[in-house]
């Protein structure tokens, strides 16, 4: 693989490579250093000024995945080195990477993973025809004739590939629909997660660093939304490193692969992540300096924004008032041709899913809550509410409880709009409604559980604790009546300005743009640092459109279909000692209200590690793959078996050609695990967590008691429907459909959990460790450099 990219590329190009990545970084760089001082100038004003929101009703969490696993399992990883399937033990720690082991037995020792993946900017593709489309549509020269065949064989129907315009793509498969479903979830949320890698808060470098991407985008005369806005700086910048390289490379590099489709697409694959791998290597090294120099100046700039902070604004409203008079008419003109005709129809188009998905998130909330109410009716009380709640603390990060809800947003259509409007992709708004989503569910799930906690406090008994869990139920979804629609109101604003205000700059650059270069000389040479002509040329014309805008989302509060409150509501905070609340130190229901004795003799060390939040991954089978050796002997094969110490395979075979075969495979080896001690739990043999079938007696059983209990929780369920809802009709049909068993149970891998969880490399680091490595048993892993690749990659995106 090596000498194919060699041979591409060469010593002279990799320094033009370098030389075209450097010229890029530079005028970045120039944009970043302006718009650092315009950020910051904000970002104290709006610390002097401060600005009077709405106030949230709803708890916010702090960390809400700190030091927790949230899934793992066992999938089919298709390697690239000696095209074979292998399987491998996958983990996805509190920070949303995926990170993939040799098997669960590596995982338990806390050995060195095999991949870490960061997964900003992949697509998740379930189907070889998926992958096709898209690599023909990136593949340099002519694109190949239809009814090629794939660049890979599957062993199943049922792939999982992750697909990215410039890295390396990753290949999986797994053996049933089921699994394909909750591991493309999976996928999903993990995508979401890395693509918001740039924070949202007021934090001066991420504005200062968003603005300037989208000037220096304008300045190449590309306008409209950006999909490739995902990952952290480092990641964004190579992003818009490689969409000027790239075109340039495909010229030079393409004509010279030879060979099948088949041949070219696994080059051309391979060529571009050696790219983007040299380009991000650059890339963080520069703006990492430039972050650093913007900080030097960073004192003496605030110094200088907080003793002239008077005329600074003065001088900005001078400038402001100067360039309205010259562009606001034909800005106007602009907006009453080309943009207010469309305004109701983009709403709309964006208002549906959105609301949608929020009622369903209200569902969702409402049918686990009513679930754990009866099940502390039918069983437990008290007892199991540490058990109960555990699982309901992490609701917002089940990816399949939770796909219901951002499922209603593939909904979102603008085909209609985007050619108009220049919008790339509808994925922008997808996702950034799905986090929506999410946050809204964590605050609530936050809010009640810590609402229900001070409740605990007072020594309940079984009914009265039900009826507290009803009425902190129903104070709860008021508030996220209240809060969903304040957000959601935020994030159609906000879109709106999205799809507009790029359009409405490309029209008005050839008659407006050329004439901003005399107002120049209005800005005082000491304030040339926080005030900008571009600025402030966009933000006249934003409040061209914004009134147009504000009266649209307006007039749709009005309608009932859409569930908003009126601006003209306004909720204060109802409950001024709940955010007292929500400041003491985290809940651990486990440890408050567990079982005690067991986890008593547990080290802290050993509890920490227990604590998980989900294990999504099961089959109906019984038993799950450990290790599938590859098919043939290859050198990885013969390594681990001259190792003694590590997790011994059978011996190895020809590839199969059925999933029956697969299945055989899996069940041998399995059985080939090291034996388990006797007092171990049962659920601990499997590689994913899944509960065991219960006998059928003890199941009979259970279903008398449920049934004997069902009455009696009926009245509970129709008032908590009838309550929350508004409708007795919804009350009924609610307690109709409310099972009366207990909530799903996902049982945790207890012992899995490695003291510390591996973070993906930025720059999609493949292979990690070698075979010599991962022998050492017992070795802590060494992922000083992955964990220093990713130290800026936590925090939230900003919409673009």
């Amino acid at each position: 693989m090596g000498d194919v990219v060699s041979a591409h590329l060469d010593e002279s190009r990799r320094q033009f490579i370098a030389d075209k990545t450097g010229k890029i970084l530079t005028e970045f760089c120039q944009f970043y250093e302006e718009q650092y001082g315009v950020a910051l100038f904000n970002s104290v004003r709006y610390e002097i000024e401060g600005s009077g929101g709405p106030q949230s009703q709803l708890l916010h969490r702090k960390i809400p995945l700190e030091d927790r696993t949230i899934f793992s399992g066992n999938l089919f990883q298709y390697m690239e080195e000696n095209k074979k399937w292998r399987n491998r033990f996958s983990v996805v720690p509190y920070n949303y990477g995926l990170v993939l082991y040799e098997n669960k037995l590596a995982y338990e020792r806390g050995l060195q993973p095999r991949i870490l993946i960061n997964s900003a900017g992949y697509k998740i593709l379930t189907s070889l025809e998926q992958y096709l489309e898209l690599i023909n549509s990136n593949l340099p020269g002519p694109p190949p004739k239809s009814g090629n065949t794939s660049v890979l064989k599957c062993p199943t129907q049922f792939p999982l590939i992750l697909w990215h315009p410039y890295a390396r793509h990753y290949y999986f498969c797994v053996m049933t629909s089921q699994e394909q479903e909750k591991w493309r979830a999976v996928f999903q949320d993990c995508v979401r997660h890395c693509n918001n890698g740039i924070p949202e808060d007021s934090k001066v470098e991420a504005l200062a660093f968003i603005d300037a991407v989208r000037m220096y985008r304008q300045s190449k005369e590309q306008y409209g939304t950006w999909d490739m806005l995902c990952g952290n700086e480092a990641q964004v910048l190579s992003n818009l490193v490689m969409e000027d390289l790239l075109p340039e490379l495909k010229n030079v590099i393409g004509p010279r692969l030879k060979g099948k489709a088949q041949e070219r697409h696994r080059v051309w694959i391979q060529v571009s992540d050696a790219v983007y791998r040299m380009v991000y290597d650059q890339t963080k090294a520069h703006y990492d300096a430039a972050v650093a120099k913007c900080e030097e100046q960073s004192p003496g700039m605030q110094s200088t924004i907080r003793t002239d902070m008077d005329q600074i604004i003065q001088s900005k409203e001078h400038l402001a008032s100067k360039i309205r008079g010259s562009v606001f008419s034909k800005a106007e003109i602009c907006v009453r041709n080309h943009v207010q005709p469309y305004i109701a129809s983009i709403l709309e188009a964006l208002m549906i899913p959105t609301s949608q998905g929020f009622a369903e998130v209200r569902e969702v909330f409402f049918k686990e809550v009513t679930d754990m109410n009866m099940n502390i009716v039918n069983e437990g009380g008290v007892e199991k509410l540490g058990e109960y709640m555990e699982k309901l603390s992490r609701l917002a990060f089940h990816p399949v409880k939770m796909q219901c809800c951002y499922e209603k947003m593939d909904q979102l259509k603008l085909e209609g709009l985007q050619q108009r409007f220049d919008v790339s992709s509808a994925s922008v708004f997808k996702q950034r409604a799905q986090i929506l989503m999410r946050q809204q569910m964590d605050d609530a799930v936050y809010t009640f559980e810590t609402l229900l906690h001070q409740e605990v406090g007072k020594k309940l008994n079984k009914e009265e604790l039900c009826k507290a869990i009803q009425r902190i139920l129903e104070r709860v979804l008021k508030k996220y009546d209240y809060d969903s629609s304040t957000v959601r109101k935020k994030f159609f604003r906000e879109a709106l300005l999205q799809i507009t205000i790029p359009f409405l700059m490309k029209k008005l650059a050839p008659t407006c743009k050329g004439e901003l270069s005399r107002f120049q000389e209005l800005i005082f040479e000491d304030f040339a640092h926080f005030i900008l002509v571009e600025n402030t040329y966009e933000e006249v014309v934003l409040q061209s459109v914004m009134k147009d805008i504000m009266m649209a989302v307006k007039e749709a509060a009005v309608q009932r279909k859409h569930n908003l409150y009126r601006d003209s509501i306004v909720m204060h905070n109802s409950d001024p000692n709940l955010h007292l609340l929500g400041e003491r130190t985290p809940i651990d229901w486990g440890e408050e209200y567990g079982s005690g004795q067991e986890d008593a003799d547990l080290s802290d060390e050993k509890q920490r590690r227990a604590r998980q939040v989900m294990s999504v991954i099961h089959v109906d089978e019984g038993t799950l793959p450990c290790d599938l050796t590859s098919l043939e002997a290859s050198p990885e094969a013969t390594e681990q078996e001259e190792s003694p110490d590590r997790f011994s395979s059978p011996p190895t075979r020809g590839s199969p050609d059925s999933v029956k075969e697969i299945r055989g495979m899996l069940v041998k080896e399995f059985q080939a695990e090291a034996p388990v001690a006797v007092d171990t739990k049962v659920e601990e043999q499997l590689s994913n967590g899944a509960v065991v079938q219960e006998s059928k007696a003890i199941v009979e059983r259970e279903e008398e008691e449920e049934k004997a209990g069902q009455e009696a929780v009926q009245g509970v369920a129709e008032h908590a429907a009838e309550s929350s809802t508004g409708r007795p009709e919804a009350g009924r049909e609610a307690a109709a459909a409310a099972p009366t068993s207990p909530a799903e149970a996902v049982s945790p891998a207890a012992d899995c959990a490695p003291a510390e969880h591996p973070e993906p490399s930025d720059q999609e680091t493949g292979e990690e460790a070698a075979a010599a490595q991962v022998s050492e048993v017992g070795a802590k892993p060494s992922l000083e450099d992955s964990q220093r690749a990713t130290d800026d990659s936590e925090g939230i995106q900003t919409q673009f």
